[in-house]
């Protein structure tokens, strides 16, 4: 890119390493208090109008048996209230609905409760984070939801506590620590949502994408917050002695003989987890090993999904989907209880869409594979061998000695974001992400080891250009010869909504979007399925055929699941609405996204049949750039601020309209006032957690210093830009 800075490109090396990762009054109408139980939840098809869990109902399908909404009058679904929650950061969780009260899972681990059929708050409890795990939150500080029993809620926060709020008064019952190593600041934070299993509420955490995380995921008493087991996903340092579990013996040996247990293995449990009542079995998915990359073997059990009896935290059983994971494919995405017509018999299974392109099936009992079949374009692999499990290798995907274009992107073929299995069609709606990305081994880059990301560098083919990365990673390939032997040359990065039929394993439908990034997806019986979008539209569609039936402007981008209850004879549509997460946070708005046109306040919407039309936001507009400071500090100084910008706060103040503030904007901000944001932490409660352990006060002065450099080079061509529109209007 002819022109470009060395500041311009140290900025876009940080893009493109971040994308390597990405009280009221209590109302009367509450009947909670010793109703939703567990039973309760298993028998959701019973009380259709309910919406218990964050699936809705035990198995995780999102699916609702609700009808009154259907093909023939979705589209007149109009406004019918709407909830500001005062946030701009990212909103992933699904809302759930217990006798006409709504709860709901914000940023932070804050929890609403609502009116189900107003939208009228009824209290809110904060769960008060120590904010310096703010920085640690490797994709957003968000969360994935709530989970209830007995007029209870449990919500984890950011900061790794595990908390029990009354339901009735939103007042905390109890509080527990789940971090092992907190003292000594062990980067662990929580997103995901508890799990009701049994007599036990489990919780995992996320982490695996920072140094010194070990993966575990730990169960409480759900009246007393006791800890009753812990389980642990991978192995210790064998130089501390024998394993401190029986599981972890076998899988110390797959972790190669020269892996740095400085790094702790990661394999965290950010999401994913379902529970078997009758089999009394848990089931998570572990993300990636620390560092993902070359270790030598297998790495167990990083990106698995592993079965633990809820009793006694012991191991079932374990499916390794990516051995030895060189591309960051977490195993993490929400999984599917259910069961399905195969070869003639009944089989109960679990159902996973992976990140890594294959939708897996297994016997939920043995976690014997049943099938694993492509539901997206991949390259990583030649295949799967169905006899062993294990992918056949691909020396296309290594990225050891020049980088490669691989399929799918570190964002995953499939996310995070909810897919629906529904009962009337026997269909899972898929969201998927249809992107490559250029993996590059960044061991020797310059920014050296970053907050959040290890040695592997990514970048998608739009943030891909070799002239001005030659600085920060030596020559690189043309686009043109990276995409030789890519199918059907360098795809545009976009989401695609997939129906695909698990028993026959094939692909019925599928729905291009013209956004990237965008939302989990709800069926129901009404013959439809919803997905919201980065554009900022909730879209509904044919269940059987993929028709879009309707196109609904909201003026929000969308991430998180949509919902669905029936309060006083009427359904509702509703969803948290708010850009974020991992892709939707490392870089600025996309033009096409509601983030950009709106700006990205976070709020609850509800839609009803007869409703008007949906109130939007006002339009976002960038502010005039004002004059900065003098510049200061030598070039020399200016260029180590790149890096230690690179480092430690590229991450999330991206350069641009994004999420959080572009920090060019607020050089003016200088001086001691600087340190104590940066060093002291005053911003902690705001989720600006503090950096003093790793900068010191002469490195903040350097990365000032590249921000006010930055903040000149915005202002000049700002103006240049004025002076070119004028010339151009001139008659």
């Amino acid at each position: 890119m002819a022109g470009v800075s060395a500041a311009d490109r140290a900025h876009r090396f940080g893009r493109a390493i971040i994308l390597s990762l990405l009280c009221a009054a209590s109302p009367p109408s509450l009947k909670m208090s010793g109703a939703a139980d567990f039973t309760r939840a298993v028998r959701a098809d019973r009380g259709a109008d309910q919406w218990l869990e964050n699936g809705r109902d035990s198995g995780g399908t999102y699916f609702s048996p609700l009808t009154d909404v259907n093909r023939a009058d979705v589209r007149h679904l109009g406004f019918a209230w709407a909830y500001a929650l005062g946030t701009r950061r990212g909103l992933e969780a699904t809302p759930l609905v217990i006798d006409g009260v709504m709860y709901a899972a914000g940023n932070f681990g804050r929890v609403y409760s609502l009116d189900a059929a107003t939208g009228k708050l009824l209290w809110t409890y904060d769960p008060q984070i120590d904010g310096r795990w703010a920085r640690y939150a490797c994709c957003d500080a968000v969360n994935r939801g709530l989970a209830v029993w007995r007029g209870r809620i449990y919500v984890g926060s950011l900061d790794g506590y595990l908390h029990a709020i009354d339901a009735a008064t939103g007042k905390r019952i109890w509080k527990v620590d789940t971090l092992i190593g907190r003292a000594r600041h062990v980067p662990y934070t929580i997103t995901g949502a508890p799990l009701i299993a049994g007599g036990v509420v489990v919780i995992g955490n996320a982490g695996s994408d920072f140094k010194g995380v070990r993966g575990y995921v730990s169960a409480y008493d759900l009246r007393t917050g006791a800890l009753k087991w812990r389980f642990f996903t991978v192995p210790r340092d064998p130089r501390l002695g024998p394993q401190d579990q029986p599981q972890l013996r076998r899988a110390v040996a797959t972790w190669g003989p020269h892996y740095r247990w400085k790094f702790a293995a990661g394999a965290t449990v950010w999401d994913g987890m379902a529970y078997d009542p009758a089999l009394k079995l848990v089931y998570i998915g572990t993300g990636n090993a620390s560092p993902y990359g070359r270790q030598g073997g297998d790495d167990l059990y990083a990106a698995c999904i592993i079965a633990i009896h809820a009793d006694t935290g012991a191991m079932a059983w374990y499916y390794q989907v990516v051995p030895g994971d060189e591309w960051d494919y977490d195993s993490t995405q929400k999984l599917i209880l259910t069961e399905l017509a195969i070869g003639g018999e009944q089989r109960k299974v679990v159902i996973q869409a992976s990140k890594d392109g294959f939708i897996y099936v297994l016997d939920r009992a043995t976690g014997a594979l049943i099938s694993a079949s492509p539901f997206a374009y991949f390259n990583w692999t030649r295949g799967l061998d169905l006899q062993t499990g294990r992918p056949i290798p691909n020396p296309h995907a290594d990225y050891a000695d020049k980088p490669r274009l691989i399929s799918p992107s570190m964002a995953g073929a499939h996310s995070w974001q909810p897919m629906s299995y529904s009962s009337g069609t026997g269909l899972v709606y898929i969201p998927a992400q249809e992107a490559p990305m250029v993996y590059i081994d960044a061991a020797r880059r310059p920014a050296g080891l970053i907050e959040g990301n290890f040695t592997v560098g990514g970048l998608f083919p739009e943030d891909y250009d070799p002239a001005s990365l030659e600085d920060l990673f030596g020559p690189l390939p043309s686009m043109a010869v990276l995409t030789e032997d890519a199918k059907g040359g360098v795809p545009r990065s976009i989401g695609v909504l997939k129906a695909w039929d698990p028993v026959r394993r094939k692909l019925i439908w599928q729905r291009r979007l013209t956004t990237f990034w965008n939302g989990g997806v709800l069926s129901t019986a009404g013959g439809l399925v919803f997905q919201g979008d980065a554009a900022g539209f909730l879209n509904a569609y044919d269940a059987l055929t993929g028709e879009r039936l309707a196109h609904i402007e909201i003026g929000t981008s969308i991430m998180a699941a949509p919902m669905t209850y029936r309060v006083g004879g009427v359904q509702f549509i509703a969803f948290m609405a708010g850009y974020g997460g991992g892709t939707g946070l490392f870089s600025p708005f996309p033009e096409g996204t509601a983030a950009y046109r709106y700006g990205n306040e976070g709020r609850i919407v509800a839609l009803r049949l007869g409703g008007p039309a949906i109130p939007k936001p006002a339009a976002a507009f960038d502010e005039p750039w004002r004059r900065p400071p003098a510049r200061e500090g030598t070039p020399a100084r200016i260029a180590r601020g790149a890096i230690l910008y690179n480092r430690f706060c590229g991450r999330c103040h991206v350069f641009g309209r994004g999420e959080l503030p572009d920090l060019r904007r607020f050089v003016a901000v200088r001086g001691s006032i600087f340190d104590r944001i940066v060093l002291g932490g005053v911003l902690a409660s705001q989720g600006m957690g503090r950096f003093d352990d790793v900068l010191s006060k002469d490195e903040v002065a350097e990365i000032h210093a590249f921000l006010v450099d930055r903040s000149w080079d915005a202002y000049a061509h700002r103006r240049e830009s004025r002076r070119d529109a004028k010339v151009t209007d001139r008659p």
